[in-house]
């Protein structure tokens, strides 16, 4: 295994845009593990599976050839080698993603792709459950957190700036559903790490962010 560096928490939190970040500034990849839910998800979606049917979606999954290129920044996500990256971007295939990454079979198919692409290259991996479940060996942990208003406002400025037509009571009821559905799931829950530094980004900017994370692993 190379060197890896999990960063999780809720979404709106500023985990993709610092590990992004954070990935550049280290030399390593950053893998993006909630676009390979994603992925499956809207995979899921155009064939038509019910998330009830287990055996189809266990077999869809070992089907998929999902990978990264790192070429453009964000990298953008092949499955099957068709790019679709702007195809999962939408809340219905997170609301999605989030139900779906509750199968098992998904988890398990989704943990070993994870874990061998981290095998060949230093990794900063994103994610809910990088840090307790994926990586749990990772040199070091973060988790990163923000106060519900802040996500709120962050989820809609992004949004918007999509030319998504959505009001601020749209986003804060998609994200506490996220958050109930995240946390309360049986398989691999969001919640931080026994060995995880918590950081609160309510008041901070992501380069704040991203130097804290920088202070932690310089003195590791």
């Amino acid at each position: 295994m190379a060197d890896v560096i999990t960063i999780d928490g809720p979404a709106g939190s500023g985990k993709s845009t610092v590990a992004r970040i954070l990935a550049k500034r280290l030399g390593y990849i950053y893998l993006d593990t909630g676009a390979m839910y994603r992925a499956v998800a809207l995979m899921i979606k155009e064939k038509g599976i019910s998330v009830e049917d287990k055996e189809k979606i266990k077999k869809l999954c070992e089907s998929l050839r999902i990978r990264f290129s790192y070429e453009s920044d964000p990298p953008k996500i092949f499955v099957n080698e068709v790019d679709v990256t702007s195809k999962i971007r939408t809340s219905e295939i997170d609301m999605l993603s989030s139900i779906i990454s509750q199968i098992k079979e998904v988890r398990d198919a989704m943990t070993r792709l994870q874990r061998e692409i981290a095998q060949k290259e230093n990794t900063v991996a994103e994610g809910r459950d990088m840090g307790t479940v994926v990586f749990p060996d990772a040199r070091r942990k973060f988790f990163l957190t923000a106060s519900l208003p802040v996500r709120v406002m962050r989820r809609y400025k992004e949004r918007r700036e999509k030319g998504e037509d959505v009001s601020l009571k749209q986003i804060e009821d998609e994200l506490r559903k996220r958050d109930m559905q995240d946390q309360m799931r049986s398989i691999s829950p969001l919640k931080p790490a026994k060995d995880a530094i918590i950081i609160d980004t309510t008041d901070m900017s992501i380069e704040e962010v991203v130097e804290r994370l920088i202070s932690y692993i310089e003195n590791c």
